[in-house]
């Protein structure tokens, strides 16, 4: 590796240390019904994100919120001398993209088969901190 490429690579690793983020991977839900309740949580504080996703009747909101709380504990873990509450964390980031797809034949009359493709997903949550200034208004 040249003296070019691993001082990015560095640098992007410092960079790296400071974001804290938890993927879930090959979910057994459609993209579309986990990008409706992603929908609901992307931009708000992580209290009131785990309220929502608690209190949520779709079925994808258990394993987001079981997924935020991963982001939390990834965050404590980067930063164990600061407390949450002074941190001001909500989701900055949270990305809903399509998994790995289990594709079966379904019988149809007159001799035909139909394709049933079930879905998976993969999400990304990256936490962002909200600044002093930000924080108060």
């Amino acid at each position: 590796m040249g003296v070019r490429k691993r001082e990015t690579a560095d640098a992007r690793k410092e960079a790296n240390k400071s974001i804290a983020f938890a993927k879930l991977n090959n979910c057994p839900t459609s993209p579309r019904k986990m990008r409706l309740v992603a929908d609901l949580v992307r931009g708000q504080k992580v209290e009131r994100a785990l309220n929502i996703l608690r209190f949520s009747s779709k079925e994808a909101s258990r394993k987001l919120e079981k997924l935020v709380l991963s982001v939390i504990a990834n965050w404590q873990a980067k930063n164990p001398d600061a407390s949450m509450e002074e941190a001001a964390l909500f989701i900055k980031e949270i990305r809903v993209d399509g998994g790995m797809m289990l594709k079966r034949l379904r019988p149809a009359p007159q001799g035909r088969a139909h394709r049933i493709r079930k879905r998976s997903n993969h999400v990304t949550i990256v936490l962002g901190q909200l600044d002093n200034t930000q924080s108060k208004q």
